[in-house]
């Protein structure tokens, strides 16, 4: 509700984890979807938005303190813990047409709050749907106020519901663009959710290496990881082991030194183990991601149809994959490792620098 008049501004929503692909901006001119399921919302609690200080403005105590142990470009002085909602949930405001900012194909919330309660006119958000942005709303934490609503809010799902009931990602999507001579077009890709996700998991996965060789398993997880892994870290025979572990699959050897784990999507808790492998490093995954590692969905021939027998299976179409080979998000990946009070190991801060400095560009 507006803080200003107690007006209505959402429909009735139910509290989930931010997604972790919140903060990504991907490509150049593309069309990315709304990033919150209708009838949810997030808190954020990290300040987003203007103003801004530059790092030399910040003292490093200061910077700490809001868990920033690594130096980054510029940090935001706005307010923690917006409210992020689909824009199909918000009711009972308007544009502000003056806060239009200068972007590029819709709005990128740069002048600051450009949603007003149509009731009072106060300020209240902040709508982004931008190109190479996800869509969103961002209520303002000081002018809106949270008010339950009885009779709407299930039980989170358990661990064993959620590995049996659990929606997965696909690597692979199509991905539009905007601004052809032909208007609106299509190209296949690794998924940006995929590609955010393994940004963020990348950062915990070189502090859990403390500097070491580290092999995570084959297939698809070693294409999302290993060619990043060999290239930040020593060279030479795999030190550390990473293995795929959570609800539903089998206990790791108790020799295992990290796990990457399912993060749950509606309370941001990560899942642990119990037993020999409680003190393994928890490298965390969306819920969806992690299924489709765990379990992925293989690729299905068309049954064949005419003249050809009815128990030969057709070959084509075949499945469609990108022409590059997989990079972790850059700006997912940076959020998450100055977040890592690890970061101040001389060569993590090492590793750090040479990404500002676009030397592992072909990593990401």
């Amino acid at each position: 509700m507006c803080a200003g008049c107690g007006a209505e501004l959402t429909t009735a929503l139910s509290q989930v984890s931010l997604p972790v692909h919140a903060r990504q901006t991907y490509g150049n001119g593309v069309q990315l979807p709304v990033l919150m399921e209708a009838g949810t919302f997030a808190v954020d609690p990290d300040p987003w938005g203007g103003p801004w200080r530059m790092w030399d403005e910040i003292d490093p105590g200061e910077a700490e303190a809001r868990g920033i142990y690594a130096p980054v470009y510029a940090l935001s002085d706005s307010t923690p813990g917006a409210s992020v909602i689909a824009p199909g949930d918000i009711r009972g405001t308007r544009l502000i047409p003056e806060k239009s900012g200068g972007a590029c194909c819709g709005l990128d919330g740069a002048d600051g709050p450009n949603m007003a309660c149509e009731a009072c006119d106060l300020p209240v958000g902040t709508r982004v749907d931008d190109c190479s942005l996800w869509q969103a709303v961002r209520l303002s934490p000081d002018a809106v106020h949270r008010v339950p609503v009885d009779g709407i809010h299930a039980a989170p799902l358990s661990w064993a519901e959620l590995a049996e009931k659990g929606e997965k990602t696909p690597p692979f999507e199509p991905i539009a663009t905007w601004g052809g001579r032909l208007g609106s077009n299509h190209y296949w890709s690794w998924s940006p959710r995929w590609e955010a996700a393994a940004g963020h998991a990348l950062a915990h996965l070189l502090v859990a290496s403390q500097g070491q060789p580290v092999k995570v398993p084959g297939g698809l997880t070693a294409d999302v990881f290993q060619r990043a892994l060999d290239a930040l870290l020593p060279a030479g025979p795999p030190k550390r082991c990473a293995v795929l572990a959570g609800p539903g699959q089998p206990s790791p050897d108790a020799g295992v030194d990290i796990l990457l784990v399912p993060v749950h999507p509606r309370t941001g808790r990560t899942w642990t183990p119990a037993g020999p492998t409680a003190s393994a490093y928890l490298v965390p995954l969306p819920l969806g991601v992690w299924l489709w590692l765990v379990s992925p969905q293989p690729y299905v021939p068309i049954p064949a149809s005419g003249r050809i027998p009815q128990d030969v299976l057709r070959d084509d179409p075949l499945p469609l994959l990108p022409n590059y080979a997989f990079r972790a998000d850059r700006g997912t990946f940076q959020h998450a490792l100055v977040r890592l009070p690890a970061v101040r190991s001389p060569w993590l801060r090492t590793i750090l620098e040479n990404l500002t400095k676009g030397t592992s560009a072909d990593l990401f």
